[in-house]
């Protein structure tokens, strides 16, 4: 394409809510972390992989346990979520925030990449004595 020359009525959405072709082989519960593998471009719950990028909260419960790439699709919310906080060393804290936030399941996240074997969930944006407060 070519710049401009003239006004252009671009088209837009909030981008809160998607949907995404589900790996083979995983139970999505609602709540969960969710991830886009990109050696798939398949939607995964969250995991200890160095390939996911994180991309919400899964809406609703989907099971692709018997199923192949790409046979369902899951509901993901993009938004700013609390999950759970790891402990100890990886603990996040509000010194924390406006870093990244590292993906250790599909409840968790931690403060580092655990030695070069996590992906980066979103950003942290508070930490509170329930959870952390993520930006997905």
């Amino acid at each position: 394409m070519t710049a401009l020359t003239a006004d252009r009525d671009t088209v837009n959405r909030a981008g809160l809510l998607f949907s995404y072709p589900a790996k083979s082989g995983v139970l999505f519960f609602v709540g969960a972390i969710a991830a886009i593998d990109s050696a798939t471009g398949l939607a995964t719950k969250g995991a200890a992989s160095t390939t996911l990028k994180g991309a919400g909260i899964v809406q609703e419960q989907v099971d692709n346990t018997t199923g192949a790439d790409g046979a369902v699709n899951v509901k993901i919310r993009r938004g700013q979520w609390r999950v759970a906080n790891s402990a100890g060393a990886d603990q996040l804290t509000l010194k924390d925030v406006g870093a990244p936030a590292y993906i250790v399941d599909d409840q968790t996240v931690a403060k580092t990449d655990g030695g070069g074997t996590r992906s980066i969930a979103g950003t942290v944006i508070d930490i509170d004595p329930g959870g952390v407060w993520v930006a997905f």
